[in-house]
């Protein structure tokens, strides 16, 4: 009986994928030819339509390959100051097969005859975007029906998944579910702008800001596409630079907008944190507790005087509308992070995202050795930042060699695996608090004469810290002294003046 249900089941889910086949036989992808023959005439007689719709329309939208190639053309002679119309336009297709097929030269003519009205330009310009996105549409949920199908045994569901949210991602993104190459004048551009930033900056920096003068003069602020590590030791003081940072790209970015400064332009980010060892509200008690000017352990233990407790409030005021984003779900794999990050930018474009920290990390694979799965760590971060076009930056602990040596300043050789890590990061930083050292080698106080010396150096290293640039692919290696306050876990600028960026090369 219950192979007669079997077979019966079958046959009648047959008849439904074959009547799906027929269906679909005679489906054609979305299109209109006549928008895009009307949309182009309209830019042969008015090159102004072109300008009203080439933001957001590109030669790949047009379903009839030709029409994409004459878009091009017209944006090119734009682009050299010249008149696009259909004289100027048949040379460069006299050759063109597919154009001679619908009537060569004369078929430029023709368009510039059905040209649309130049008021309906961007209503026709979004329509043909909008017939793309459609046909992107059906074009990833094909090849998503087929994965799950056909899928190896190794790979795992989670995994495709991850695959068809990365399609889907790029399809918000860009309007297109494919990669393509970027010309380079397109690039050079972008380099110049990036350098016109910089150039018209009060602070001198292209990229989000770190809110360290001395830090952002040595390193130029956090650059899109850039992977940072943050290194150091235990109790250096990692996890309070990041937070640091975290909160001062955040706050640019809230007083950025309340102040009505062009948001294309603020040094201030939306800030995604992942914080794979602190909890959320770890994390913003350290803000809030250096922000209010409050020992954090006071706060914990509820040592409060009503002074302080109504600082602490108006803290969380002031900052409560931050945007600042804690994801401390623990175990993350990088592709939990992929897709999360993914999911804040669509959503509130992010525009820094910060790790803390990558040994906590897991591959989304099986790797034969933890090296392994640390370089497709180290990977997939660098892939995020270049896919969201924003910073991301990385803490990672250090080795125990770092211990066994007289200069406890770490080098790039105390990465743990540091092969990958080094490899794959654009700037590599390292934390160093010389203090913590000194307070473990206080001698006996019976000599007075060491216990003495002991105690200048104390104070001569007191509160200071210093970042390390031991990498930087894009500028000079060198040291940034800052000051560090261990009662609210806050780093500043506020040295005396000699502690500034040293640079070398």
């Amino acid at each position: 009986m219950a192979m007669t249900e079997y077979t019966q089941n079958m046959t009648h889910s047959d008849a439904r994928d074959s009547a799906a086949d027929d269906t679909l036989d005679y489906r054609q992808p979305p299109s209109n030819l006549e928008v895009e023959q009307a949309l182009l005439g309209a830019m042969l007689v008015n090159n102004e339509a072109a300008e009203q719709v080439r933001e957001y329309l590109h030669p790949e939208h047009f379903f009839e390959p030709v029409h994409g190639r004459i878009y091009e053309m017209i944006l090119r002679l734009i682009d050299r100051d010249h008149t696009a119309d259909p004289i100027k336009l048949r040379p460069f297709f006299d050759k063109d097969e597919a154009l001679a097929d619908m009537g060569g030269g004369a078929y430029l003519a023709r368009l510039a005859a059905s040209a649309a009205t130049i008021i309906n330009a961007v209503d026709y310009g979004r329509t043909l975007r909008d017939l793309a996105l459609r046909r992107s549409l059906i074009s990833v949920g094909n090849e998503m029906v087929i994965s799950a199908y056909d899928a190896d045994p190794a790979d795992s569901g989670e995994g495709q998944l991850e695959a068809a949210e990365s399609k889907l991602f790029d399809l918000a993104q860009t309007g297109s579910a494919g990669t393509s190459f970027t010309p380079f004048r397109t690039a050079v551009y972008k380099a110049l702008e990036a350098a016109e930033a910089a150039y018209k900056d009060p602070d001198k920096i292209s990229g989000v800001s770190t809110g360290l003068k001395a830090l952002d003069a040595q390193i130029g602020g956090l650059h899109p596409t850039d992977l940072l590590i943050l290194a150091g030791r235990p109790a250096m003081g990692k996890t309070s630079l990041a937070t640091n940072i975290a909160f001062n790209a955040a706050k640019r970015w809230l007083d950025d907008r309340d102040a009505g400064v062009d948001m294309k332009r603020t040094r201030g980010a939306a800030v995604a944190f992942f914080s794979l060892e602190m909890s959320a509200d770890q994390l913003a008690a350290r803000v809030v507790a250096d922000r209010a000017n409050i020992k954090s352990e006071e706060m914990r233990r509820g040592r409060l005087t009503d002074s302080q407790f109504e600082d602490l409030a108006r803290a969380v005021r002031d900052i409560e509308n931050l945007p600042l984003y804690v994801d401390d779900t623990a175990a993350l794999s990088i592709a939990g992070v992929y897709t999360r990050a993914r999911r804040l930018k669509r959503l509130h474009n992010i525009g820094l995202v910060i790790v803390d920290y990558l040994q906590l990390l897991s591959g989304s694979t099986r790797s034969e050795s933890r090296v392994q799965e640390i370089s497709e760590i180290t990977r997939g971060l660098k892939a995020l930042a270049k896919k969201l076009e924003v910073p991301v930056m990385a803490l990672s602990q250090l080795s125990r060699t770092v211990e066994s040596r007289e200069n406890k300043r770490p080098q790039l050789s105390d990465l743990r695996e540091s092969g990958s890590i080094e490899q794959d990061a654009d700037i590599v930083m390292f934390v160093y608090r010389d203090e913590y050292y000194k307070e473990q080698q206080k001698p006996d106080e019976g000599d007075e004469k060491k216990f003495a010396e002991w105690v200048d150096m104390m104070e001569r290293s007191r509160g200071l810290a210093e970042v390390i640039v031991g990498k930087q692919r894009h500028g000079p290696t060198g040291t940034v002294r800052l000051r560090f306050a261990k009662e609210t876990t806050r780093f500043t600028d506020e040295a005396v003046p000699e502690y500034t960026a040293d640079r070398f090369e």
